[in-house]
């Protein structure tokens, strides 16, 4: 509860500091069960001279090992322990520098993500990986990914995938496809609760959703809007996105802005190509913009286009701040205000704010 109050004094006074909002509205409070609830942890990791793996210390890279982690999943806690298992046996692959573990909704599955550098072999990367899941059954899938040679673009290329490549996370409304490399909310136990306070109540015509990751939003929309457009960048999510969804919605693959700003730009989704077209004002617009926010044209545009309700769900006050400058002085004010506690034990808060005009 302590921690609760701090995180709520925090955004208050943030939104008051840099938006120059003196919210109207109580600040409503959604706690999380203190310990364990991670459903996603990523690892850094160190081969040589000696094993370890855990997390850099804040504001640099020197290494914190740790070997069990008291915020993540019990089944991700067994992944650390079986990742120091075969690290101390002389197992790990040169070349590897972070592990990411991703667990199903009940904790009985898990997907692992390696990072790897561009002098990673693929062969010893595979043995390893078939170590790991030699030592915890539960491992469903690994995909590793290596970074590009030096001099090339700083890009990366899939190495090696072995078992199921992604992972199917159940919810109360629908199961989700999530594909290494697609975002996911990672509380496992405030999932349904941040779906519900998004969508419960909306309905209308049409519903956008920008930063639509593989549908979590999108998904309970659709139940009770005509139509969904549902955006999203990264390539890896729009495919689960358009897995995801009824027919009744269009996904397209493209940013924020390049979708606000009508920039006639081709986007791939699935197996077919959709085309960034005029935009219709919709009932509904719902943002989940990564920690960086939307960015002032982002937010300027959203504010032109207009929509009658607009849901903000943030994990960042400082940013969430500014980008309320352009959309109150569009016309918006702030309906109801929550702070939803998916991250208990870190200063990371995360709140969603409706809005409407």
């Amino acid at each position: 509860e302590h921690q609760l109050a701090i995180k709520k004094d925090i955004l208050r006074e943030t939104l008051r500091r840099f938006a120059k909002l003196e919210l109207a509205c109580q600040i409503e409070v959604h706690p999380s069960p203190p310990w364990n609830y991670r459903n996603r942890s990523r690892l850094q990791l160190r081969v040589h001279p000696d094993f370890a793996a855990g997390y850099f210390k804040v504001g640099s890279h020197e290494l914190m090992a740790v070997e069990q982690c008291p915020i993540s999943s019990p089944l991700i806690n067994r992944g650390i322990a079986a990742l120091w298992e075969t690290g101390r046996a002389g197992k790990a692959a040169a070349g590897v520098r972070e592990i990411e573990f991703f667990a199903n909704a009940d904790d009985t599955k898990l997907q692992i993500e390696l990072s790897c550098a561009s002098e990673a072999r693929r062969a010893a990367v595979r043995a390893w990986t078939e170590e790991l899941r030699a030592a915890l059954p539960e491992i469903t899938g690994v995909v590793a990914f290596r970074a590009a040679q030096a001099g090339g673009p700083p890009t990366q290329e899939q190495l090696l995938s072995l078992g199921e490549p992604s992972l199917t996370y159940e919810t109360l409304l629908a199961s989700f496809r999530v594909s290494a490399g697609s975002f996911f909310q990672t509380n496992r136990y405030l999932t349904d609760e941040l779906v519900k306070l998004v969508t419960d109540g909306r309905r209308g015509d049409l519903a956008l959703d920008l930063y639509a990751g593989v549908g979590l939003f999108s998904t309970a929309l659709a139940r009770d809007f005509h139509h969904i457009v549902a955006v999203e960048s990264s390539q890896t999510s729009a495919g689960d996105l358009a897995y995801n969804l009824s027919s009744k919605a269009e996904v397209i693959q493209a940013s924020s802005e390049q979708y606000l700003s009508r920039s006639g730009r081709e986007g791939r989704a699935g197996k077919g190509k959709v085309l960034i077209h005029n935009i219709h004002t919709p009932d509904l617009a719902v943002v989940d913009p990564p920690r960086s926010g939307l960015g002032e044209r982002v937010a300027r545009m959203l504010a032109n286009l207009g929509a009658p309700r607009l849901t903000y769900v943030s994990c960042d006050p400082a940013t969430l701040a500014r980008d309320l400058v352009p959309l109150l002085a569009g016309g918006y004010h702030v309906e109801q205000a929550h702070l939803v506690d998916l991250f208990p034990q870190t200063y990371h808060l995360e709140s969603v704010l409706h809005l409407v005009r």
